[in-house]
């Protein structure tokens, strides 16, 4: 397989102290322990890609999208356990010792999907119920509904680059942001049909194309092109018929990133430019021993059968 076409569908996800890859049949997360080892832990993707759903143009971006919100979330809070961070002598709450006792190994499935919603809906209320609340109000001056649609996504997307330049900031986010670089240089190493070590990886870009980050400019992106036809005589109304359509731009976004990783032109370059660069502010260089975590993340999903996770 030529190097200058290969693109993998291993993707993955910076973590506390770690990275977590996805290849096409495991999934493997990598954590920096207390005393400096590395604790890597493996599983198989039961059923990955056999329903219909996650195969299905426009229907798989929403499924494939919230089955990754739970995977990382879940993920996330595992190495934060083992990386130390979790006060292991402080006593649960009566509540803790509760939600236990009622759900068992249940309790981070259902965790996760609450932190998950809860997280859905602070989003929906920032980048969906705050935009049009402050674009209605221009109604005496602006009374094009086109107008209006294209002001209310400038907002989105200046929300969004605020959000994430403010977070970038905070300590225990840049090491995240780190491991993200890590993890990104070491699939552009991999991709490019080098040994994945140290001084392979470290030269690499830390922009990736498929990144998480530029799917999320996507969906603002389309976003403005769909609501652009819901009506702006109603503000609730209008709220309501937005996170009612949400599925159809995430599943149109992920049909355009999808289609931009696998080819190399002026039209994908330009798709995939204005996410590249935002990945400056979530991604950042990461230390030689961030790259170790990913490459023993990394190396577990590879597939056996060369081409087999072929974009």
């Amino acid at each position: 397989m030529s190097k200058k076409t290969f693109k993998t569908s291993i993707g993955g996800q910076a973590l506390i102290e770690g990275v977590m890859m996805r290849g096409p049949s495991s999934t493997a997360m990598a954590t920096r322990l207390p005393d400096g080892g590395i604790d890597v832990e493996t599983w198989d993707n039961a059923g990955a890609g056999k329903k219909w759903y996650r195969k299905t143009p426009f229907v798989r971006g929403i499924f494939n999208m919230l089955d990754s919100l739970l995977l990382g979330y879940k993920c996330l809070m595992k190495s934060a356990e083992k990386a130390g961070l979790e006060d292991a002598g402080e006593e649960p709450s009566k509540f803790d010792k509760w939600l236990a006792e009622k759900l068992g190994k249940n309790i981070s499935t259902v965790v996760g999907v609450i932190s998950i919603i809860i997280g859905m809906g602070l989003a929906i209320a920032l980048f969906v119920l705050l935009p049009a609340l402050l674009i209605g109000r221009l109604d005496p001056w602006v009374s094009s509904s086109v107008a209006k649609s294209l002001l209310e996504g400038l907002v989105k997307i200046i929300l969004f680059v605020c959000y994430l330049a403010l977070v970038s900031r905070m300590q225990d986010i840049r090491r995240v942001f780190e491991y993200h670089g890590a993890e990104h240089k070491t699939i552009a190493c991999y991709e490019a049909g080098e040994e994945l070590t140290v001084e392979n990886i470290r030269g690499k870009t830390r922009f990736h194309p498929r990144c998480g980050t530029s799917f999320l400019l996507i969906v603002l992106v389309i976003s403005i092109l769909v609501f652009s036809v819901v009506t702006w005589e109603n503000i609730l109304l209008r709220v309501l018929l937005k996170v009612a359509l949400l599925p159809l731009v995430v599943g149109i976004a992920y049909e355009i990133i999808k289609f931009a990783g696998r080819h190399d032109n002026i039209i994908t370059r330009g798709i995939s430019a204005p996410g590249l660069w935002l990945q400056r502010l979530t991604t950042n260089e990461p230390h030689d021993d961030q790259i170790e975590v990913a490459v023993a993340s990394m190396q577990p999903v590879i597939p056996r059968e060369k081409g087999a996770d072929e974009w």
